[in-house]
């Protein structure tokens, strides 16, 4: 299950559905903004805040239940990433956590028995500074997840998505290629 960025479901997040079905792996990916895409990560956030966050979980908590009898992998693009992590934490049948750009606070007593999860992260990330990834990492630790970090030195925030200035060809191969790897574990 494959949730997009703020920005909402635009080709790069289509491209990377079929990257990632390309390498044996059946994706779905829901719209969580019923059509709308914006231009601007502000317009997008404006649009989030409009919707409200029990709405948004709701929509992805509705999309991905046809599926989830199969136990799930939930990955998501930046905001994607933050739904995709509210998701696989309250679902005891997933089967792992693919995060890219994005991570979500985690909620007071949260378990992640043993679920493995991938986060790819610019490095530096203006929306995921330092201090809060360290926390995040210990927290997802604590509540037994077992955690793989990439960072991405000088790429910019979504830097897997060709169509925004943060693209960066380099990293995004490097992403992908440790991605498919992941997901082929699992």
């Amino acid at each position: 299950m494959l949730f997009h960025s703020t920005y909402g479901l635009r080709p790069a997040v289509h491209e990377a559905a079929d990257r990632l079905r390309a390498a044996g792996h059946e994706v779905q990916v829901p719209d969580l903004f019923e059509g709308r895409t914006f231009g601007t990560v502000e317009a997008g956030m404006a649009h989030q805040d409009e919707i409200g966050r029990d709405e948004l979980l709701k929509r992805a908590v509705l999309a991905s239940a046809p599926f989830s009898d199969r136990g799930l992998v939930y990955a998501g693009f930046s905001f994607g990433g933050s739904i995709a992590q509210h998701l696989a934490l309250a679902d005891e049948k997933a089967r792992g956590l693919l995060l890219l750009h994005g991570t979500a606070d985690l909620e007071e007593g949260a378990s992640a028995d043993e679920l493995p999860v991938q986060l790819h992260i610019a490095d530096p990330d203006p929306f995921e500074p330092h201090d809060w990834l360290t926390a995040w990492y210990l927290r997802m630790r604590r509540a037994g997840a077992d955690v793989e970090v990439h960072s991405y030195p000088g790429a910019g925030h979504l830097f897997t998505d060709a169509g925004l200035d943060d693209y960066d060809a380099e990293a995004a191969e490097q992403a992908w290629k440790a991605a498919i790897g992941f997901l082929d574990t699992l």
